[in-house]
C-alpha cells in the first residue's frame, strides 16, 4: 500500500471528495477554513489545500463470482 497525495484521474478525485463529504456530514471537523457551509465544497477545498490523501493498494482487483441466483459470492 502507498499513500497518494496526487490524483491519477478525475474519477478518483470525485470518489475521495465524496467519501470525505460523508465524513464531514457525519460530524468530522473541517481541516481548512471554507467560505461555504456545504460539505461537498468543503471536501473540495480540503483536497485543493493538500490536506486529503488516500491509500492505494498494490493488489489486483478481483471480480466476484456470480452464482446461479445472480448474487455475487465473495471468497
Amino acid at each position: 500500500m502507498t499513500i497518494e497525495t496526487g490524483f491519477d484521474s478525475n474519477y478518483r478525485k470525485v470518489l475521495v471528495a465524496a467519501r470525505r463529504a460523508r465524513q464531514l456530514q457525519s460530524g468530522s471537523h473541517s481541516l481548512v477554513a471554507s467560505a461555504s457551509n456545504k460539505v461537498c465544497r468543503i471536501a473540495q477545498d480540503e483536497i485543493e489545500a493538500g490536506k486529503i490523501a488516500y491509500v492505494k493498494t498494490e493488489g489486483p482487483t478481483v471480480k466476484p463470482l456470480v452464482g446461479e441466483s445472480g448474487i455475487p459470492i465473495l471468497i
